[in-house]
This record gives structure tokens, C-alpha cells and sequence, in this order.
């Protein structure tokens, strides 16, 4: 169960090829504290826009997903999905654990400032592609991979992880 009705869903797309690799099923969540001069989704900013995403709201995603063997991933885009971490950590894990499908979440946040942050970090083993950074008008690059200013990052979570095993 979700922690909290703060969460809101803007919107949700089934099938979409411009979220990240392949074949993904996109969630769109409520809330942005940064704010981004040129953001292409200023209506995500209003944490309370959308509907609650509660129980059965989830429980109607995580079917949706199952009923479409094409699918090669979720991705969690918003707004920035990392405003509510906790009820973040729930959502990736609920749906990783449901679908074993790859996750990829997009953040204002850089992977430095979520890893020195416990809060901030909860649902990163959940995430299997972070795209970090904030926006930046100044350094607009429509033809990036998935991303829309130069700042921003693809970072696999997975290697990450595996790298610091190794340590």
C-alpha cells in the first residue's frame, strides 16, 4: 500500500517509444519543487493535480502493464517523482516486484544529492535507469537521448550498484 494519498497521478501512457529504450509504459506524477525555466510539463508542478494515487489506482496500472507482453519497461516522469520519496520507494518496489519489468525515473535532483540524502535515496534499489538533473534552459539539447538539457544524466543504477560491490 502506498504510504500516503499525497501522491497524485497526472497521467499514464501505455505504450510510449520517447520515455526511455523500447516499448515503456510511462507514469506521469503530481508535484515539482524545482521549477525549471522552459519545463516541458509546467502543469506537473501542483503536487495536488491529477487524482490521489491510492490502492486502486495502482492496482489498475500494474494491470495494465501485465496485459501488455510488448512492454520493455516503466518509466516515472512527472514533475519530480522524488518529491515524495517515501510513497516513491513503494510505488518502484510494488512495481518491480509485480512486473519484474526495468525501471527508469526522471529527477531534478543529481545522483549526488539523492545518495547523501537517507530520505531522498529510498527508492533508488528499485530504479534500474536514473535520468538526474534539473532542466536548464541554457543548455537545451533536443537531439539528447531521453533528455532535454546537457546537464542531465542517464545513470544505470544497476552498474552503479554492481561497481560499488566491487569496491
Amino acid at each position: 500500500m502506498l504510504c500516503s494519498s499525497e501522491m497524485h497521478l497526472l497521467n499514464r501512457y501505455g505504450e510510449t517509444i520517447t520515455d526511455g529504450p523500447g516499448l515503456r509504459y510511462s507514469i506521469y506524477l503530481a508535484g515539482c519543487p524545482h521549477r525549471c525555466l522552459g519545463c516541458h510539463n509546467p502543469q506537473s508542478w501542483d503536487p495536488a493535480g491529477g487524482i490521489p494515487l491510492d490502492e486502486l489506482v495502482l492496482e489498475g496500472i500494474i494491470e495494465e502493464i501485465l496485459d501488455n507482453p510488448l512492454l520493455d519497461g516503466i518509466t516515472i516522469s512527472g514533475g519530480d517523482p522524488f518529491m515524495f520519496p517515501d510513497e516513491l520507494a513503494v510505488l518502484t518496489k510494488r512495481l518491480k516486484e509485480e512486473t519484474g519489468l526495468p525501471i527508469l525515473c526522471y529527477t531534478g535532483y543529481t545522483i549526488e544529492q539523492i545518495e547523501t540524502n537517507p530520505t531522498l535515496s529510498k527508492p533508488l534499489p528499485y530504479i534500474d535507469l536514473l535520468i538526474d538533473g534539473p532542466f536548464v534552459m541554457a543548455l537545451k539539447k533536443p537531439d539528447l537521448l531521453f533528455r532535454g538539457s546537457s546537464n542531465q544524466r542517464l545513470i544505470d543504477l544497476n552498474e552503479r550498484r554492481n561497481s560499488a560491490l566491487l569496491r
